[in-house]
């Protein structure tokens, strides 16, 4: 791929980025994460009805003063809810709020998605690098013999475990980096990562999230598309910090830095 070609597909990548985050039920809209162990009456002072956990699942009970749908139909009664998915596809509602049912380490929560937060009005950009060829790196991932879980602090103050499946290795200026990675369900990488400018030029750590590598392990590291992690959208993510290894001892001037509010 030719430099100019490089910088329009790194162009359109960042506005899907922009496009993403500010969608009516991204990130932005997140206003609370509400664990119902927190709330053993089944009552929480930001949401209406009565939310309890009961083994496998949550039962929301609602009168039809609460104005809350489940499945798009109005709620007066109970209905059981498991996980669910995206937000947007939550199956309680009120009115364009969505609540999706959310499953961590056998504890339930309910997040409240508001398409009209003060963060989404907010929201002017993502202020980020221009793409420079030079953070381009041909890359290997080293798949570990068997996957490994490590404690690592999360932005909620809890310590948590981190699946890791390997290293990625790429090298700049002649030297090497590595940097522990996760891989996903279609086969692709992620890495939580920290360089010299976190917490100062940067957000305090960021996401790269490579594609699947070849069968020989080879895979382009584009350091352009460094990304804010949830957290730096929304307080109530749970994002987790990098796991001990993964700060790079240089500054990485490349990609995503901060929020941008108007």
């Amino acid at each position: 791929m030719t430099t100019t070609n490089a910088r329009e597909a790194w162009q359109e990548w960042h506005e899907l980025r922009v496009a993403s985050v500010s969608r009516p039920y991204g990130p932005l809209a997140l206003t609370g994460t509400h664990w119902l162990s927190d709330h053993p009456d089944g009552h929480i002072e930001a949401l209406p009805g009565v939310w309890t956990a009961e083994g496998d699942q949550v039962v929301l009970r609602a009168t039809a003063e609460d104005r809350l749908t489940a499945d798009g139909r109005p709620l007066d009664g109970e209905v059981r809810l498991g996980p669910d998915g995206p937000p947007e596809g939550a199956r309680v509602a009120r009115g364009g709020r969505r609540l999706p049912v959310l499953r961590r380490e056998g504890l339930w929560a309910v997040r409240d998605f508001d398409p009209d937060s003060a963060a989404r009005r907010a929201f002017a950009g993502i202020e980020v690098h221009d793409h420079d060829e030079r953070w381009v790196r041909p890359g290997l991932f080293r798949p570990y013999a068997r996957d490994r879980t490590v404690e690592v602090p999360h932005a909620d103050g809890q310590r948590r475990g981190l699946g890791l499946a390997g290293e990625l290795a790429f090298t700049l200026e002649g030297d090497e980096h590595t940097l522990q990675v996760a891989v996903e369900d279609d086969g692709s990488l992620w890495a939580v990562l920290a360089d010299a400018t976190s917490g100062k030029d940067s957000y305090r750590f960021r996401f790269l999230r490579p594609p699947a590598p070849a069968e020989d392990g080879t895979v382009t590291v584009d350091l352009n598309r460094t990304l804010l992690p949830p957290c730096a959208f929304a307080d109530h993510f749970l994002c987790p910090f990098p796991p001990p290894g993964n700060t790079l001892p240089f500054a990485l001037r490349a990609g995503e830095l901060s929020r941008l509010d108007g």
